[in-house]
């Protein structure tokens, strides 16, 4: 019966982690406001598979909870790569972006 992951508030992660993240995207948010969107794909991108791998190292004692371990790491880890595999693609496609 209790093979189901948990979804009440008592079983998710701790609120002074989920405070920094939010810091951090918020950071994140004027980097790339300021036209820094290189740096800001980059630090969302590590916010997201640090908090994946956390999950994933720390297991149930981990700060960052939001569904199952595999569903938390995976999502993390699979959007920082995604998100990064997927910037420096346009660089790919079109290379005069390089030079401004």
């Amino acid at each position: 019966m209790h093979n189901h992951p948990f979804v009440s508030e008592a079983h998710e992660g701790k609120p002074w982690f989920e405070w920094i993240i939010l810091a951090i995207v918020a950071i994140i948010t004027v980097v790339a406001g300021l036209g820094y969107t290189m740096a800001a794909t980059v630090l969302l991108s590590v916010t997201a598979i640090v908090t994946g791998l956390i999950r994933l190292i720390m297991r149930e004692k981990s700060p960052w909870k939001v569904r199952s371990v595999a569903f938390d790491s995976f999502i993390g880890i699979a959007l920082g790569i995604g998100l990064l595999v997927t910037y420096f693609s346009f660089f790919g496609l079109f290379p005069a972006n390089l030079i401004h």
